[in-house]
């Protein structure tokens, strides 16, 4: 890509946050699941998945972890292909209306379409997953290596802002349908499924406008393209296997994304399931776990630029390991937004300062970005697959979601221990992974 650093290819770039952010506030983390709860809830909380009866929260973290299965499969050989064949934008357009239709289809989700809407569920997850590593891909290709922290955290600030206006607008509908003329419970959070779609689709839009589309050849797939597409894959793990700082960081980075991740996507089931807060102050206190999480992301980019990458990494993955902690013994709604208010901190940060360490060890002037991070998508994947179903199945085993939550402490250990060995390799590469 021509002149790196372009003010307007990066905003646009970080549009696509702004506009697939929508799905991961609404649809993963306050409404959907508050209105999934709401209407699942019975006796145990058991419901009929196509025969076979599961605990309500434990089928959708099933659902989201198959997502994620199925996505670190297969982003490997697409994102090899894409490569391969200079399309990447192809890919981008393709999850990101996959997404969208599926969010748009949960417009019809009510308990006597459980199956639907958890398939609609499960397909949005996996356009969100595809759209956001192609997005990814371009990082290096849009902005030099000092300045992809900055880049990074502009991203996710856009994509924070842009969820908290559409949620915010969701949130009057769910709040005061009867300003609305309102009367069916279920209609104000389907509408909002609706929207998110809507809004998806929408922004996306300028990014597809404005980034590079790449090679018009979209051919039908043969088998020398797939050839080619592993050949190209199994050139960039070779580089891997020779690039120890890379390989460490991945490992560290595949077990705390086992935690943060777990926590982002079932934190309010076990605000409306253990605490019973209620849609109006769940959703009020998500609100306000993105608004902190702007400033997170801005904050710990600036602490990277002055005390190291992976400095800052083993800062906040200790201070997730106390969220942890905090989330067994929380039991009244002041805790709980006090633990939200952390978690808001450090959750924009992480994100943030580990997409953009990654960028940075990507060797200068690779044209295998979207295979580079694919490596990077899928670790975080095959983390959230164990994650989400250790989650689910210890609450099933266990009758609990505390106990859940204090597993994830474990993972995050494992993935301080290996962060701080990092700092004990040497001769790392002279990129700003150190205090400048």
């Amino acid at each position: 890509m021509e002149n790196k650093n372009n003010k307007k290819t990066i905003r646009a770039w970080a549009m696509f946050d702004w506009s697939n952010s929508a799905y991961n506030l609404v649809i993963t983390t306050t409404i959907f699941p508050v209105y999934y709860v709401a209407i699942t809830h019975g006796v145990n909380d058991k419901v009929l998945f196509f025969g076979k009866q599961f605990t309500n929260t434990a089928l959708s973290s099933y659902a989201l972890s198959v997502s994620y299965l199925v996505m670190a499969l297969l982003l490997p050989v697409l994102t090899s292909i894409a490569d391969y064949r200079g399309n990447k934008m192809f890919f981008m357009k393709m999850f990101t209306y996959v997404g969208a239709f599926a969010c748009a289809g949960l417009y019809f989700f009510k308990i006597d379409t459980l199956e639907f809407g958890i398939i609609c569920f499960a397909l949005a997850a996996m356009g969100y997953i595809g759209g956001v590593t192609f997005n990814n891909s371009y990082l290096p290709e849009i902005a030099t290596p000092e300045n992809q922290d900055k880049v990074s955290a502009q991203g996710f600030a856009y994509g924070y802002v842009g969820s908290v206006i559409l949620q915010v607008i969701c949130l009057v509908f769910v709040l005061k349908p009867d300003l609305f003329g309102i009367t069916d419970d279920s209609f104000a959070p389907r509408l909002s499924f609706l929207l998110v779609g809507v809004w998806w689709i929408s922004f996306a839009q300028i990014p597809f406008r404005t980034l590079p589309e790449g090679s018009q050849n979209q051919n039908r797939i043969n088998k020398k393209v797939i050839h080619g597409g592993f050949e190209e894959l199994q050139k960039v793990w070779k580089q891997l296997n020779g690039m120890k700082l890379m390989k460490r960081f991945l490992l560290a980075f595949f077990f705390y994304s086992m935690g943060v991740q777990t926590i982002m996507l079932v934190s309010s089931s076990f605000g409306e399931k253990i605490l019973n807060l209620g849609t109006g102050k769940l959703i009020a206190v998500l609100l306000i776990i993105q608004l902190v999480a702007i400033f997170g992301a801005l904050i710990m980019s600036r602490f990277a630029k002055k005390y190291g990458n992976v400095q800052v990494l083993i800062f906040v993955v200790v201070i997730w390991i106390g969220v942890c902690i905090c989330s067994y013994f929380v039991s009244t709604e002041y805790q709980f937004y006090a633990l939200a208010i952390i978690v808001g901190l450090v959750m924009g940060g992480i994100q943030s300062i580990s997409r953009s360490t990654f960028s940075k060890l990507i060797p200068l002037n690779t044209p295998d970005t979207a295979s580079f991070f694919s490596f990077y998508d899928v670790t975080e994947k095959m983390a959230i697959v164990i994650g989400l179903f250790s989650f689910g199945y210890i609450e099933e085993f266990t009758g609990s979601m505390r106990n859940s939550a204090i597993t994830l402490a474990g993972y995050f250990l494992i993935g301080l221990v290996v962060l701080i060995s990092i700092l004990f390799i040497k001769n790392q590469p002279a990129i700003n992974l150190e205090p400048a």
